[in-house]
């Protein structure tokens, strides 16, 4: 008796998906769909966004996008909320219409729901893990908490690690963006 396996999509499978609102997702050939984002999702994705711009005037060493297209192999591409590139990474990694390769900073919003929580706390973890993304925050809307990993050595292999839980009333910083500070609570403000 043969098994029956599912076959593997490839991003070229995920170029013909239709223009229908979802967000289509390959991690590591396997097919995740979502809705197009709440408002509230969408003024954190602002707040942040205008965190980093302020910033990023002062220190122009980098630019951050909101949901481009990111590929990561030819059975991995996903749409993270917010990619942050320094100039570096963006000379070698951002040349067309998305990024194809390992963005420096990957931020990912919740969505309600635990089958969206559990890919982006489980299944992305580990497809950024594997593809070295260099740090990635993942924003809890209802809790209003930022859970920081960064990438570290651990049993021989380089993952994303548990570095920080931060709550409103904490500073989120980064060692990819020298003299960035922000309180959290400014990426939950008028939401």
């Amino acid at each position: 008796m043969a098994a029956n396996f599912e076959p593997i999509l490839t991003i070229a499978d995920l170029e013909v998906m239709p223009e229908d609102g979802n967000c289509y997702e390959l991690i590591e050939g396997e097919l995740f769909v979502s809705r197009a984002p709440s408002l509230k999702h969408q003024d954190i994705v602002s707040n942040i966004i205008y965190a980093f711009r302020k910033y990023l005037a002062q220190h122009p060493i980098g630019k951050i996008w909101p949901g481009p297209g990111v590929i990561f192999s030819n059975i991995s591409g996903v749409i993270p909320d917010l990619v942050y590139l320094s100039n570096e990474s963006r000379a070698e990694i951002a040349k067309g219409n998305r990024v194809e390769g390992s963005p420096d900073l990957i931020i990912e919003i919740l969505s309600p729901g635990s089958e969206n929580e559990s890919r982006d706390r489980q299944a992305k973890r580990q497809l950024y893990s594997k593809y070295q993304v260099k740090e990635y925050w993942i924003v809890d809307p209802q809790a209003q908490i930022i859970e920081v990993f960064r990438a570290k050595e651990k049993a021989g292999k380089r993952r994303l690690i548990a570095a920080a839980t931060l709550h409103s009333e904490d500073k989120i910083t980064s060692p990819l963006l020298p003299d960035f500070q922000c309180l959290v609570q400014e990426f939950f403000q008028d939401v």
